[in-house]
This record gives structure tokens, sequence and C-alpha cells, in this order.
């Protein structure tokens, strides 16, 4: 059978073809209407977005950081500065690809030849939290050799430049270090608290002392400028600028010839020296020995420098003056006779038979005087001028611990007494509520007796027996201590004032500060040897602090005791003491006689303040001067 042939139908194909072309053109317009929207959405509807993208790729804002003001000492000498420095900075966004920036540091460790340590630390820098574009200081204090050899591999090094900047400097070194502090890098938990905006640009802030207290004072306000960058992040032109604000300038109490007077009397010995203007609260002297270089932290101390000032048996990082605490010792009493004539327990007339010891009725155990042979009949300015423990033994079993605490906290004894210096320690003044809710404990009689002569768990530091010895001095007004004179030219605001402490007789302060000049110049004064040849008259008081107890009837033998376990020699004092200027506390760790050892400190170093070249008393000191200022 014959296959059929088909025929072409050229009707049907062309018809084909003309529905083709048709969705064809009808997909080609629809395409170009769907580009033209999108052109119309990003070029018009959008325009105000991407420009201000296509501008932030061409124009950055960059941060510039403030100088931090300045800090000097009461006579202007300058503490704390800034120097001009070279450091190597680097910018990650500009350094590459993601991860470049790793690669650059291999180049910067081997064109400077740098150790293995040096990349880890300059990693660990750049991987702290920073703005977008923000230049990290990875290397500080380049010199002239390093910046040659930056130079010529800059082209192997982008993103990297070398930046001129102002680095805190401390001119004195040591001799400020505990008062002043220091300034270093900002971490990651301080970078979490910090104004975002306020310490763009900033890489240091204050770590400890006046440094860290004022640093909201002494940073300032950030500036900025608006730079226009190619497409490898160099800058092009400056487009705008805001000035930054500076920090303000603080002017310190401080004196650094009393200072270094201060230092030069410790004698190299481990201890705390305060001396303060009891009229006005200021501090002018501030020594913790050992000390340590403050610049050391500002760019980055290395690892071995740190490890031998954190392990030193010495501690020279600690602030004896603020964080020392130390059982007052006999120092304590002229406050303790304060509040029992006070409260009325004795009078200045009450005698004590002291032979040597004290018994409390109905117990065997003798709570012995330093004097074991005894001092017979005691009143009030006997017992200040000997230090006569059974005098205080008594007086502090008749007041009770109630009364006793209630006294001491009002002289500042277990609180903060200072107005700018946050490290202080609060000390410890014990009472029966903190023994049951901390040992779970009652209070025991002897325990109150102990505390009447500055042992057991009292615990003070130099600053607190400072202005303890300064409310004696100013009759109880109170003038909390502090270190900033004037900020900016104002002077420190205190916020929260302490009350003045006010006497039911106000002779009684006369009474204390006679006993307190007999121990330095009455016949049988424990310290008189410290006052011979004083053109003034000075108020005093001395005290040994135990390190390690003594068993019951033994007697201290220094010669059976490592150095170290050896007792605290400590000396408070005011002078002149018809009209107190100066205020002075002195411990000396392990130095055993505050009579013998400190005494002569604080003599020193208030002969270094109230006597002139010639060693004779400055004409403000005269007693014609004083008191005509006395006067009312």
């Amino acid at each position: 059978m014959p296959q059929q042939i088909r025929l072409k139908d050229h009707e049907k194909d062309a018809r084909l073809v003309r529905n083709r072309v048709v969705v064809g053109a009808v997909a080609v317009v629809l395409l170009v209407c769907v580009l033209i929207a999108r052109l119309y959405y990003l070029q018009v509807i959008q325009y105000d977005y991407h420009s201000t993208l296509s501008e932030n790729n061409r124009v950055h804002v960059q941060p510039i950081p403030p100088t931090r003001g300045l800090i000097f000492d009461r006579n202007g000498v300058v503490v704390a500065d800034n120097r001009p420095s070279f450091s190597l900075v680097m910018t990650r966004e500009r350094a590459g690809n993601p991860g470049k920036w790793q690669d650059v540091l291999d180049v910067i460790v081997e064109v400077l030849e740098l150790t293995p340590d040096d990349r880890a630390l300059f990693e660990k820098r750049m991987k702290q939290g920073r703005r977008p574009f923000e230049p990290v200081p990875i290397l500080f204090e380049l010199n002239e050799q390093q910046i040659a050899r930056i130079a010529v591999n800059q082209f192997r090094l982008p993103g990297v430049e070398v930046a001129a900047q102002l680095v805190r400097h401390y001119p004195q070194g040591a001799h400020f270090a505990h008062s002043v502090g220091y300034v270093g890098r900002i971490n990651e938990k301080e970078l979490k608290t910090l104004d975002p905006v306020n310490y763009s640009g900033t890489h240091h802030i204050g770590k400890t002392g006046i440094e860290r207290f004022y640093e909201d004072e002494l940073h300032g306000q950030v500036g900025y400028e608006e730079v226009e960058t190619n497409a490898r992040g160099r800058v092009l032109r400056v487009l705008k600028r805001t000035d930054p604000k500076p920090g303000k300038d603080i002017v310190l109490s401080l004196d650094i010839k009393l200072q270094e007077a201060a230092e030069q009397a410790l004698g190299g010995r481990r201890g705390a020296i305060v001396a303060l203007d009891p009229r006005t609260g200021e501090v002018l002297a501030m020594v913790s020995q050992p000390s340590f270089d403050p610049n050391l932290f500002v760019t980055g101390i290395g690892f071995k420098a740190y490890a031998e000032l954190r392990d030193s048996i010495d501690r020279p990082l600690f602030n004896r003056v603020l964080r020392g605490l130390y059982p007052p010792g006999s120092t304590i009493k002229p406050a303790v006779a304060i509040a029992g004539l006070d409260s009325g327990v004795v009078t200045a007339g009450s005698r004590v038979f002291d032979p040597g010891y004290y018994q409390l009725p109905n117990y065997d155990h003798k709570y012995r005087n330093w004097n074991r042979t005894g001092d017979g009949w005691v009143d009030l300015d006997v017992a200040i001028m000997r230090s006569n423990d059974t005098y205080f033994y008594d007086l502090a079993h008749k007041m009770g611990i109630d009364r006793l605490s209630s006294y001491m906290n009002k002289f500042g004894i277990g609180q903060k007494v200072a107005l700018d210096m946050f490290e202080e320690s609060p000390g410890l003044m014990p009472s029966r509520e903190w023994k049951r809710a901390t040992r779970r404990q009652a209070w025991f009689p002897g325990e109150t007796l102990i505390l009447g002569i500055g042992q057991g768990y009292m615990q003070t530091t130099p600053l607190q027996l400072a202005q303890a010895t300064a409310l004696i001095a100013n009759k109880g007004v109170w003038n909390r201590p502090h270190l900033a004179k004037t900020i900016e030219g104002q002077p420190p605001v205190d916020e929260n004032p302490m009350e003045n402490i006010v006497l039911r007789d106000k002779s009684d302060w006369a009474r204390v500060t006679h006993g307190m000049e007999q121990v330095m110049h009455g016949a049988r004064g424990t310290a008189r040897k410290a006052a011979i040849g004083s053109q003034y008259r000075i108020a005093g008081k001395s005290g040994t602090a135990q390190v390690v107890a003594i068993k019951q009837g033994e007697k201290y033998d220094r010669n059976k005791l490592q150095e170290r376990h050896r007792d605290h020699a400590l000396f408070v004092a005011f002078a002149p003491a018809d009209a107190p200027r100066i205020v002075v506390s002195v411990m000396v760790e392990n130095g055993e006689s505050g009579s013998g050892v400190a005494a002569p400190v604080v003599r020193q170093v208030m002969d270094a303040w109230l006597l002139d070249e010639n060693g004779r008393l400055k004409p403000e000191f005269a007693p014609a001067t004083v008191a005509q200022e006395s006067a009312p």
C-alpha cells in the first residue's frame, strides 16, 4: 500500500512564527519595563540612600582624640604631661581582603625584626573592639631606624602608617606613682562601659590614682574631621573639621619638695607616709615605699618586667597609704580618750592604778602593759604621755564595745574618708553585730579591752590614722582628705560631707592635745628624743602594731623573729600644736618602735614643711602669725 505524502501547511507555520514573535516581543517589552522600573526605583526612589552609600565610600569621618589634661603639683611642677611619640598604626579595612591583615602583621615582624611575642601582642590589639576604619596603634615609640624601615617597605604594608601622637609621660617617675597613678591601654572590659563616641580614637584610659578618679575631666571631648579618600583609602583632602576639646588641667595639693623629703626620711624602708593640712584636708605628701615607674605601663609593660613587680616580696605595686591595713596600736589612744571623756566614763582627773597589767573581774588572764613594772597611779594626761595600756584597758572596759565602736566610726575608723581616692580601703572597726555576722560568735569582754589599745580585729590605713589625728587637731571639724587642689581653676566639691564631731565639753580637745604634747615634750614622754631642738610644739602619739601574736606571759624578742614578722612602727602627730598646719602619719613596716623609728621620720617631714632653708621657722608659721590667724 503506497505511503501517504504530508503536505506542508504554510499558513499554520506562519501563524506559529507570528505567535512566537509576539510572545518574544511581549517578553522583551516586559523585561525592558522591569529594567526601567528597577532603574527608576534605584535612581529616583532610592536616590538618597544610594547617594549616601556612594558618599560614604568616598567620605569618611575620622575621630580626633582630645589632648589629655595636664597634672601639676601645688607649685606648678608638671607631674603628668603629654609627650610626642611616633606609633605604628594599622587600619584593618585598608589592609586588603579579609584575613589579609594577619599577613601584613607577619611582614611587620619581618621588617622590624621583632619576636613572636610581639606578633601575638599585635594580633591581640587588632582584635580588640573598635569602630570601622579606625586606625589601631600596634607599636609605640618607634625609633628613627624603625621609621625608615617602614618607609622603605611601605608598598608591602597596605593599611599601615606611622602616626605622630601624644603619649602620657610622668617626668617625676616613681615619686607620684601611688597618688597620680598612670594610664594604660583600654581593655575589653573597659571598652564595654565607655562612651563609644567620646572615646573614638582614644586608646588609653586612667587605670589608678588621680588619672582614674578624674578620668572624665582629664579626657576631654572628641573631635571629628570628614575626609575624602580614594579607592585605596588614602586621604585626598579634608572636607570638614570639628576641633576636640582638651581635657581639664588639674593642680594637686601635693608638694614635690615635701614628697622628696618624706621619701628621704623613710630611708628606703618599707612603709607609708601621708601629710595633711588639717584646715583644708589637702594632702601635702603621700608616700608608699617601695614604688615603681608608672611610665612602664603607659604603652604596655613587658611580661617579664610586670612579673618582677607583681611577684616582688616588697610589693612595690601595693599602695600602703590607701590599701595597707594595719592595727593602729597606741596611735588610736587619743581618739579613745576623747570618746571616754565625752561619754562621761572618765574625767581628766580620773586615775587608775597600774601594776603592769590589767585583769577583768573574775578572770585570771592578765592583759599586760608595755611597761611590765607598771606606772603606778595614772591619770589621762600621764596615760597618753606614757602610752599606758592599763589605763586604756580600763577605759575601754567601762565604755563597752557599742559606745567604743560608735565613737571610732565618727573618727573615720572603718569607713572611707578620702574625697578623691577610689582605691581607698574602708578598713575595719569591729562591733558586736559585725562579729555575729562574720564569725557567728558572741562578743567577749577581753576583745573590747584590746581594742582600747588599737589591737585585735581593728584594721586601719595610714590615711585613716592621719584623718583621725586631723580631727583632734581641728577640734572635730571634718575636712575630707583630697589630692586635687583645683580642677581647671575650681576647687573640688565635697558632695557628701561628713558630720563634724561635737563634744559636750569643747575643752576635752585641749586636754587630749596636751597629753599628746607631753609625748613629745614631757620629761617622761615616749617620743621626747624626736622633739629635741624643735622650734615648734608637736602633739604626737606613737604606736606599735603586732604582726604575730605573743603568748601569754612571754616577752617580745626580736632575735627570735624573722625580720618581716617583727612589729610595725607607727606615729601620728600635728604641729604647731596650738595652731596646726600639718598632720603627719607614718607607718614603717617591721620597724618595731613607733617612738624610736617612726617619730624621727615625722619630725623630718614636719621640719621640711615648717622650716626654711636656714632651719628657721617660716614666717607664716611664727607664733604671732598663727595666733593672729586663729583669733576669732
